[in-house]
């Protein structure tokens, strides 16, 4: 098989049309190349400390970013565990570990420390990266790199082809990670999710750098390395997929009965709460209020199959949101801490909802200039927290200053803050 670091080298940029805008760089059309095994093979899967304390050795003597990634078992087990890593460094090759057997991998996050990370929708697998002891101090998101490099496409896949001119085989992403021994062609897969993803960060950076935009990445990357652990959401009970049919406080109070009752069922199984009562089952019943595990039985999700003792257990919380006196029924919608919903802005302040329309197509005309997408030049929330509540004097520096107040990078404030002093002017 070509070597993909040959290949890489040949250009900076091989396009098989999905190239940014105004591409500069190659414009070579051959066919993509399907990326079947890695270079050295599938390694064995490290689940023991004497096989992590090698892996640990063989990486800190490595050179150069490392490559990392993680598979969970969204939709099959509780939470968003890690059930495995992948890395991958200049002269130590290629690790698979299984976390659950390992526990604890503090001692790989310390010796890769200061080492830049290179992963690939980086907010997505840091949560249980750092759940297991890895936490990056420095980092490069290769799918964040593509938005700014104005890619339309910005999945592993369609990089590695777009930008690489590889093919990687994308079947088993959607597998049971927590399946115990994994079988071969999903070790396979994984090995291969991140056997050319340093090639792919150098390309990019090359990329962003043509574009005079590495410097916008670099402190989008920083930004992300260095945010802390997200807050736990507040009334998760809320996402119940289907809650705007849920009108009433009665209703809601039995929506948030069942989905905590599932909740703690699902995590003392360890299983995704999806298998255990679906999100229709737990709309269907807070807008029928059952009255008893007959009238329950006959709604849908809780089918036929589903047993006398499971029944009265789902019948038992809806019993209990239907006794809850009133001042202990949830309120209709949650607290609204910032600006109303912009639909609501032209009859509550209509010279704000004139700043804000004002203020979007600025950004817009200035995004689609930058051939980046809106939400990554700013984020519409700060737009609109601004817009709502503008400085009292508008000036370069107040508008500076508030967008940098609602988290705004250095970047993004120089590039929009002349958009919103006129906005607010106006």
């Amino acid at each position: 098989m070509t070597d993909a670091h040959d290949t890489a080298a040949d250009t900076s940029l091989r396009t098989t049309g999905g190239a940014p805008p105004d591409d500069g760089g190659s414009s070579a059309t051959e066919a993509p190349i399907p990326l079947l095994e890695p270079r050295e093979g599938i390694p064995p899967v490290v689940a023991d400390q004497a096989a992590l304390a090698e892996v640990v050795a063989a990486f800190a003597a490595g050179s150069g970013p490392v490559a990392v990634d993680a598979e969970r078992a969204s939709g099959y087990r509780y939470g968003q565990r890690a059930y495995l890593v992948q890395l991958r460094r200049e002269g130590a090759g290629t690790a698979l570990i299984d976390p659950v057997a390992c526990g604890d991998l503090s001692d790989l996050g310390a010796a890769l420390a200061g080492t830049e990370w290179v992963l690939h929708a980086a907010t997505q697998d840091l949560p249980c990266l750092r759940e297991i002891g890895m936490v990056p101090t420095r980092l490069f998101d290769t799918e964040l790199a593509g938005r700014l490099a104005g890619f339309p496409r910005v999945g592993l896949g369609a990089m590695v082809e777009n930008v690489l001119g590889f093919v990687l085989e994308k079947g088993h992403s959607a597998v049971d990670w927590s399946t115990r021994p994994l079988p071969e062609p999903w070790l396979r897969y994984a090995a291969l999710d991140v056997e050319l993803l340093v090639d792919l960060r150098d390309a990019l950076e090359k990329e962003l750098e043509r574009q005079g935009k590495l410097e916008w990445a670099r402190q989008e990357f920083d930004a992300i390395a260095s945010a802390p652990p997200a807050e736990p959401r507040r009334d998760p009970w809320r996402r119940t997929s289907g809650m705007h049919k849920v009108r009433r406080r009665r209703q809601l109070a039995v929506v948030r009965e069942l989905w905590q009752t599932r909740d703690r069922i699902a995590q003392r199984r360890d299983v995704s709460p999806g298998k255990v009562l679906s999100d229709a089952a737990i709309v269907e019943a807070a807008l029928a209020l059952p009255s008893n595990v007959h009238a329950l039985a006959a709604l849908g999700g809780f089918g036929h199959r589903m047993g006398r003792r499971q029944l009265e257990q789902w019948q038992a919380a809806v019993d209990r949101a239907k006794a809850l006196p009133e001042a202990e029924l949830p309120q209709q919608g949650q607290p609204v801490t910032g600006p109303p919903p912009p639909r609501a802005w032209a009859d509550k302040d209509p010279a704000a909802a004139a700043r804000l329309s004002a203020a979007k197509a600025g950004v817009s005309a200035l995004a689609e200039r930058l051939k980046l997408p809106q939400e990554n030049l700013i984020t519409p929330d700060t737009v609109r927290r601004v817009c709502w509540e503008p400085p009292k004097v508008v000036d370069t520096e107040s508008v500076a200053e508030a967008l940098a107040a609602h988290g705004a990078r250095a970047w993004q404030v120089e590039l929009v803050t002349p958009v919103l002093v006129s906005a607010l002017s106006s």
